[in-house]
C-alpha cells in the first residue's frame, strides 16, 4: 500500500516562493484562489530576530473534515483516492463553502471567476484557456464558484498510476508535484510513508517533524520539520 506524504522544512525555506509560482503554472489557478500560502513569521529578539518561512497547503488529511461535511449534506463532490490524494470534483461541487468552514486549515477557495476560459477579457486567450476543457485533467476543468485546493498535482500522480510507476513518485520530476520539484533548498519533500527505506520517512524518523492541529483527529499527510530540529 502507498501513502503519499509531504514533508516541508521550515529550517531551510527561504521565502522565496519558487513553489507558489510553479503550483500557479502547473495547476493553472485562477485569481483569488491560492493553492499554496507562503506564511511568515519573526523568530528572536532584535538584533538578533530572524525570519522563518513556511508554506501552507491542503493536508489530504486521512480523516478529510471536508470530505464528511461534503458527504453529510449529500453533495459528494469530494473524493480521496487509494493512495490518500483528496481532490474535489467541479462537476458536483454546489459551491456552498461547507468544506472551507469545517476545515482546520481554512485550505479549500472558492473560485471567484466567472469565466474560466476567460480570465483576462479584452485579451488574446492564454495558450492553457484555449485547451478545451474535455481535453483537461479533471482537476484542471475549474468551474465559476466552486471551491478548489491543492491537488498534490493529481494530473502527475494520476500519470504515475497509469504509466505503472507509482514506486517513482518523489523520485521522477514527472510523478512529484511541481512544488516539490522546483525548491532550490531542498526544503520540500515527497514520496511513500509506507516505504521504510523512503526520505520522507527517513526525514520524519530523524528530524523534529510535527503535523499542523492534530488535536482536530483529521490525521493531516503534511509534516513540518520545525524550526530547531536536529541535523
Amino acid at each position: 500500500m502507498t501513502k503519499l506524504v509531504r514533508v516541508i522544512d521550515m529550517e531551510r525555506c527561504m521565502g522565496c516562493r519558487s513553489c507558489i509560482a510553479a503550483c500557479h503554472v502547473e495547476n493553472h489557478l485562477t485569481p483569488g484562489a491560492p493553492w499554496n500560502v507562503m506564511i511568515e513569521r519573526e523568530v528572536g529578539k532584535y538584533p538578533y530576530s530572524r525570519t522563518v518561512f513556511s508554506t501552507m497547503n491542503c493536508m489530504h488529511c486521512e480523516e478529510p473534515a471536508c470530505m464528511k461535511a461534503c458527504d453529510a449534506i449529500g453533495v459528494k463532490a469530494i473524493h480521496k483516492s487509494e493512495l490518500g490524494v483528496v481532490t474535489i470534483d467541479y462537476d458536483k461541487c454546489i459551491g456552498c463553502g461547507y468544506c472551507f468552514a469545517v476545515c482546520p486549515y481554512g485550505v479549500p477557495q472558492e473560485t471567484q471567476a466567472e469565466n474560466i476560459d476567460n480570465l483576462f477579457p479584452g485579451q488574446d486567450k492564454t495558450p492553457y484557456e484555449a485547451i478545451p476543457a474535455a481535453e483537461r485533467h479533471p482537476t484542471h476543468r475549474k468551474k465559476g464558484k466552486t471551491y478548489q485546493k491543492c491537488t498534490f498535482c493529481a494530473h502527475k500522480i494520476d500519470k504515475a498510476v497509469a504509466d505503472g510507476k507509482v514506486d517513482r513518485i518523489g523520485k521522477d520530476p514527472e510523478y512529484t508535484p511541481s512544488c516539490d520539484v522546483v525548491c532550490p533548498v531542498s526544503a520540500r519533500h515527497f514520496g511513500d510513508l509506507d516505504d521504510p527505506n523512503s526520505e520522507v520517512v527517513k526525514i520524519i524518523g530523524e528530524k523534529k517533524a510535527a503535523r499542523l492541529k492534530e488535536e482536530f483527529g483529521t490525521h493531516p499527510q503534511v509534516y513540518y520539520v520545525l524550526e530547531g530540529g536536529d541535523y
